[in-house]
């Protein structure tokens, strides 16, 4: 269920002026009937970022990027669109529609009301720890070297064991207003088998879990006694507004710097990322112990495409850390590994030897690949067949899975430098170990901008620069004129908007359209005259490529019936031959 009914979001995509929200980020000068400015997304001296109050949308003709004026607040500020409509509506002072009491009767009102919880509960966490009670957990604070000020960056707490409060926060939860059964889907409160409901976290320091926008979503608890039974660290369960495997820990915290100084480093728990926070070390995040998933790696791609991963030495290339790495460049990264010495993490490697000597480790770090290949081959005796067909069989599952052809190519080189292998050997193995892997096209793979059909370019342009013409048109197409074209997505939603208002529709379609098919759009809509100057003739353009395509499919089915040379298959091929005469004879009526 949408967060906010698209009637909302129409409306205030109507009300907010793209060139007012963008010109608060980015310095824009007229330029005709649109704005240019330099774009926010990429370095560059010359502008080629471009703003069209008109039709309500944005293109940089260098990086592509495009979209109408949530999906600038969305890349601008590293927000997810919810986020961006908030924004937006406080801006230009509308309000937003009514929620739900919290009750959790909707799928909208249940997360803002476990929203609100978390946000209630930080707060009672940080009274706590300020309270006599919380004397011990603030010593082993200052044991492990925590300011004051990260104290209160982090939003740390603590959470009370004495009988009195062990329900304090269900108490503090239900005298706003909270029902019980919510607080227990919230995973604040737990209730056990004998029925009795009380506080989750009891005796732990406290750590909040954040959204990459600081909206608290989940706790973390680490014991305080060595004794006390239970796991080290308590973590809040997965919930409707928390997704171990989508977070990322600090990365609130961090995601400015990440962006600026163009890398991030990948700590485990979180006290090493305190300690890199806290001494201006390096832009961190942390994994909290586990294997990155693919929703993390996504998630920090918005922001970086290098990454520093901090190894325990004592774990270095094995188990979760071997599996981020791995991931990380398949996912395109660039990861380089920085291994600390013996014994040493993050969080206490700064504290004994300063955050200057850690910077200087991170300076020397080494690429991945080659941190693995040295790895991989140490002490192995290359002399042996045997022995380089085990070494060459497993690069080869991690050749298979970095995306861009040169740096596989690059790496085969390496591989068969170690294996003492003909280069061409490697490469050609890792190419079909490649493309045996591949189940899905990528990004970067998908077809860029010049394999589109001049048809399909003059249509979209039309359907932004002059939508009462393209509409007139569009319920003149049928659905197989747009099988197999690379912008099929895009006339279907412009088809599923015919309802809309003629004026509307232009920035309709682009706020429903994917990423990539918005940027497609932005780009083909600046030109500044249309491809076809009738835009009917994209009409019939459209329905030869169909028929062309259609046509060719039925003689090369008539290619193999004539091949077989079977007289049983005479039918069919005159039945095909009729079906091939009537294309020819619809194309020649289109002309």
């Amino acid at each position: 269920m949408a967060l906010f009914p698209q009637q909302f979001i129409d409306d205030l995509r109507l009300h907010a002026n793209i060139v007012q929200v963008v010109q608060d980020y980015v310095p824009l000068k007229r330029a005709g009937t649109t704005y240019k400015g330099l774009c926010p997304f990429h370095s560059e001296k010359t502008p080629s970022f471009h703003v069209n109050p008109e039709k309500g949308f944005f293109h940089c003709f260098g990086c592509g990027a495009g979209g109408d004026v949530f999906k600038f607040l969305e890349l601008y500020e590293k927000v997810d669109f919810p986020e961006a409509v908030k924004m937006l509506a406080q801006k230009f002072g509308v309000g937003l529609p009514e929620r739900s009491d919290g009750s959790g009767d909707d799928a909208a009102g249940l997360r803002e009301a476990l929203l609100k919880a978390h946000e209630i509960a930080a707060a009672y966490f940080r009274e706590q720890l300020a309270a006599p009670a919380g004397a011990r957990a603030r010593q082993q604070l200052a044991d492990r070297d925590v300011t004051a000020k990260t104290i209160e960056q982090l939003g740390l707490g603590f959470a009370p064991l004495s009988s009195p409060s062990r329900e304090g926060l269900k108490a503090r939860l239900l005298k706003h207003g909270f029902a019980e059964g919510l607080l227990v889907q919230s995973g604040l409160i737990v209730q056990r088998e004998t029925g009795e409901v009380v506080d989750r976290f009891r005796n732990r320091l406290i750590v909040p879990i954040c959204r990459d926008t600081g909206s608290v979503i989940a706790f973390g608890g680490r014991t305080m006694d060595v004794d006390q039974g239970g796991p080290k660290y308590l973590n809040s369960p997965e919930t409707p507004i928390y997704s171990k495997s989508r977070t990322l820990y600090g990365l609130h915290l961090t995601k400015a710097a990440i962006r600026k100084l163009g890398y991030a480093v990948l700590v485990e728990g979180y006290f090493d990322f305190a300690q890199v926070f806290q001494t201006d070390a390096a832009p961190a995040v942390a994994s909290c112990g586990t294997a990155l998933t693919p929703q993390q790696a996504h998630l920090l791609h918005r922001f970086t495409t290098k990454v520093v991963l901090s190894f325990d030495p004592d774990a270095a290339g094995e188990g979760a850390a071997a599996r981020s790495c791995d991931l990380l460049v398949a996912e395109g990264f660039d990861v380089n590994v920085v291994v600390l010495d013996k014994g040493e993490d993050p969080d206490t490697f700064i504290r004994k030897k300063g955050p200057d000597r850690y910077r200087e480790r991170l300076r020397s770090s080494r690429p991945y690949l080659e941190y693995l290949l040295d790895r991989a081959s140490a002490g192995l005796d290359f002399g042996h067949d045997d022995t380089r067909r085990q070494f060459l069989g497993k690069m080869l599952e991690v050749a298979a899975r970095i995306p861009e052809a040169a740096t596989r190519d690059q790496f085969a080189d390496r591989i068969a430098h170690k294996a003492r292998v003909t280069e061409d050997v490697v490469r050609a193995e890792i190419r079909k170990a490649a493309v045996q892997k591949k189940t899905t096209l990528g990004t970067a793979e998908l077809p860029a901008y010049g394999t589109i059909k001049g048809a399909e370019k003059a249509l979209i342009w039309w359907i932004i620069n002059n939508p009462d013409d393209a509409r007139a048109v569009l319920e003149g197409i049928d659905e197989a004129d747009f099988e197999n074209l690379v912008t099929r997505e895009v006339f279907q939603v412009a088809r599923s908007l015919q309802r809309e208002s003629v004026r509307f529709l232009p920035s309709a379609l682009i706020q429903r359209l994917s990423t990539m098919n918005a940027q497609l759009v932005t780009r083909i809509a600046t030109d500044t005259a249309p491809p076809a100057t009738i835009v009917g003739d994209c009409v019939q353009a459209l329905k030869r490529l169909r028929f062309d395509r259609e046509r060719a499919d039925i003689q090369r089915e008539i290619d193999r019936l004539q091949q077989l040379g079977a007289p049983e298959h005479s039918s069919e091929i005159n039945a095909l031959w009729q079906r091939k005469k009537d294309l020819l004879h619809r194309m020649e009526q289109l002309t």
